[in-house]
């Protein structure tokens, strides 16, 4: 028997999957999160789906493990109280960033606070020159003292050790690390050569001082997870999601708490990659929604966008420098406050505001029966008949109508002068304006049309909004996958282990030879690669994918250059210059073959074998009705301007050729797919809902 479990929790429920690697069959099933300590719902989440599949946990042999609580911790500034060494005389770096407006014409622009207090930063006397010379050797004395002071005077849990130009020369921080950890044994380390040995110093310390803040809760959350997986008999390996879609070991995790920044989405990226290429679509939005937040990403050419770095606890949702970078591999995604349990308020200029706050999992939107007083998403969507109050989580969970009606015309209503089915469908149609409005930004930053893609639309809210998303942003068609409820749970079980080491080593390609290039990269493969094989995989099941960050010398930034795969470095080495002119000119149009270049940052990404689910994926879905409609209900349908009595068809009932034509709901345990005026819904081969948006013109 061999079993494994993905887990991903989000801000109002935890998502479980369970996979049988026989046959591929997988099991679901989702509760509420435990904002106290979210280690409980997860505990709870797994006892009940093994019992509720007869599967003895000494039969699992992975346990896979994502969340948002490290992105959640910075934005609410849940971490540990945090202390800083710099070189002297660089203080103040936090505070300086880029010295670039995000926006320049708003001479009252606001940036988030720093994770570390100015009075919690200790400047030492140690100094290097940019190639990793020693100016001023480090003094181990003031090394001490200064920590010591940080302990007893800011009562620090946590420390980063952020020096100039330690990317280039790590002995500095090192050194200083040793000092720190044979004083202070209980302090929490973290160096920037070791988290970010990258160039630029804000990018690189902002990353060093995330990773630190984050780095107790992350080990004592982790320690709950294993010791309770432990007393429940689990034998298996404890596996870790990370951003840039693999998984780590939880040694790893611990080490690196920063990489789990958006490690739940990820995988729910991964797996909208995984259901276009079984159905032959190569370019694909994929739009995620739970209770908490809405994220949307780019797969193009079949594989998900990545990126090197990510902004949290942006203070303008949708501009860029607006929040704190940190400089880790990412699925490249967007995220914006839009979630079932996103509050609807009424603004300053008398208008409706939906989010960024939300009623999260404790009290919730006041339909949960659980102490929720602010109307939300999901009180506005039970109100205008989208969700059956009886059959929320398949009827394990009793939704409250009347408190929904009371909340929406108390908070909306009243003020605004409108009847309680306008007040409902304007929170309702805000958040999907919010979110078509992101994802227009997103797409305009990336150079993404829309207009000539597919919406693959999963969560627990996702299936509520898609449709009216997608028509805002002219995107023909919407697949719903089986499982579309807790889909990123279901993508951890196909993430294969990774990790990405990364090496700021700026050198022109003139003063290089082909056998330093390859004594550079070794050295960075080993790093990489070490990673997992602590995490028990075999050298030989190994693959190495390469990249490097180059650019014509005297420009100011660069850009990547992916390598082949299979090439020794020697080989890649002989037909640099030219890889990296085809990819300057695929990005500016042109290129300057006679210009010398320069490397900056050399990257390996260590990836490990897929894991094995019997070929193909098969999602258990609860058992069908007797007919495949399984009632009717009243519902609000805007284009037919008022509550229409429409078909509630079973997602389970459903086969191969069936076809559903708006407006209808279609349930399933985990989410309602709302489907509008003339739009078409057909179900595929491989259980995939499959719906053509009407032409405007055909619903008028």
């Amino acid at each position: 028997m061999s079993y494994r479990i993905g887990v991903d929790i989000g801000g109002t429920f935890t998502d479980f999957s369970l996979i049988d690697d026989r046959d591929g069959s997988i099991a679901i099933y989702k509760q509420l999160t435990t904002p106290e300590d979210p280690s409980i719902a997860v505990l709870e989440g797994i006892a009940t789906i093994l019992q509720r599949e007869s599967v003895p946990i000494r039969d699992v042999q992975a346990v896979i493990h994502g969340s948002t609580l490290v992105t959640n911790a910075i934005i609410e500034r849940r971490g540990a109280r945090t202390g800083m060494l710099v070189t002297r005389g660089f203080g103040d770096v936090l505070e300086i960033a880029n010295e670039r407006r995000y926006d320049i014409y708003d001479l009252r622009s606001r940036y988030p606070e720093p994770l570390v207090s100015r009075a919690a930063r200790a400047e030492v006397g140690a100094r290097l020159r940019d190639d990793g010379r020693e100016i001023t050797p480090l003094d181990a004395a003031e090394v001490e003292a200064a920590t010591r002071a940080l302990i007893e005077q800011q009562r620090i849990e946590a420390l980063a050790i952020c020096f100039l130009h330690s990317y280039a020369n790590p002995a500095h921080e090192e050194a200083a690390r040793d000092v720190v950890k044979r004083a202070f044994p209980n302090l929490y380390v973290s160096t920037s050569a070791n988290v970010f040995p990258f160039i630029r110093e804000y990018e690189r310390w902002t990353t060093t001082v995330a990773n630190a803040f984050t780095q107790p809760m992350v080990d004592r959350y982790l320690g709950n997870l294993e010791g309770g997986l432990a007393k429940a008999g689990f034998v298996g390996t404890f596996y870790v999601m990370t951003s840039s879609g693999g998984v780590v070991g939880a040694g790893t995790a611990r080490r690196y708490p920063v990489r789990m920044l958006e490690s739940g989405p990820a995988a729910g990226v991964l797996m909208t990659a995984f259901h276009g290429r079984a159905l032959g679509v190569q370019n694909l939005l994929s739009f995620d929604m739970g209770g908490t937040t809405a994220k949307g990403a780019i797969v193009r050419g079949g594989q998900p966008r990545k990126a090197y770095e990510l902004e949290v606890a942006r203070v303008h949702e949708f501009k860029a420098g607006s929040g704190l970078p940190a400089k880790v591999p990412v699925i490249d995604m967007i995220e914006i406050g839009a979630g079932g349990g996103s509050i609807a308020e009424v603004d300053d200029r008398g208008l409706i505001r939906v989010g960024p706050r939300s009623a999260g999992a404790r009290p919730g939107p006041a339909c949960y029966g659980r102490g929720g007083q602010k109307p939300t998403v999901t009180d506005a969507n039970l109100v205008l008949g989208f969700y059956d109050p009886d059959f929320f989580l398949g009827g394990a969970m009793a939704l409250d109508r009347k408190a929904a009606e009371t909340v929406i015309g108390d908070g909306i209503g009243k003020a605004l002068g409108l009847e309680l089915t306008r007040a409902a469908w304007g929170i309702h149609e805000i958040i999907n304006e919010d979110v078509a409005r992101a994802f227009r930004v997103h797409a305009s930053e990336t150079g993404f049309d829309y207009r000539g893609c597919s919406m693959v639309a999963f969560g627990g809210s996702g299936p509520a909004h898609a449709l009216r998303v997608a028509r805002k942003l002219r995107i023909p068609r919407v697949i719903f996958p089986p499982g579309s409820g807790v889909m990123s749970a279901i993508g951890m079980l196909i993430c294969p282990m990774s990790f990405q080491a990364a090496q700021s080593h700026r050198v022109k390609l003139a003063e290089l030879d082909a056998g330093r290039f390859a004594r550079i990269f070794g050295a960075i493969e080993a790093e990489a690669s070490g990673f997992l094989r602590e995490g028990g995989l075999a050298a030989g099941d190994i693959r190495l994918r390469r990249s490097l960050d180059m650019r014509y010398v005297g420009q100011g930034f660069e850009i990547e250059v992916p390598l082949a795969d299979a090439a020794t470095p020697e080989e890649l080495f002989a037909g640099l210059h030219a890889a990296f002119d085809t990819a300057y000119e695929a990005v500016f149009s042109l290129s300057y073959v006679d210009a010398p270049v320069e490397i900056v940052n050399w990257k390996v990404e260590a990836v490990g074998p897929e894991p094995s689910s019997g070929g193909h994926l098969t999602v258990r879905g609860a058992p069908a009705s007797a007919t495949k409609e399984k009632g009717r209900r009243r519902c609000y349908v805007h284009e037919q301007g008022g509550y229409v009595d429409c078909p509630v068809y079973d997602r389970y009932s459903l086969v191969p050729g069936d076809v559903v034509t708006g407006p209808a709901l279609v349930e399933e345990r985990e989410a309602t797919f709302v489907v509008g005026a003339g739009d078409r819904v057909t179900t595929d081969a491989l259980g995939n809902l499959i719906c053509e948006i009407a032409a405007e013109e055909s619903v008028a």
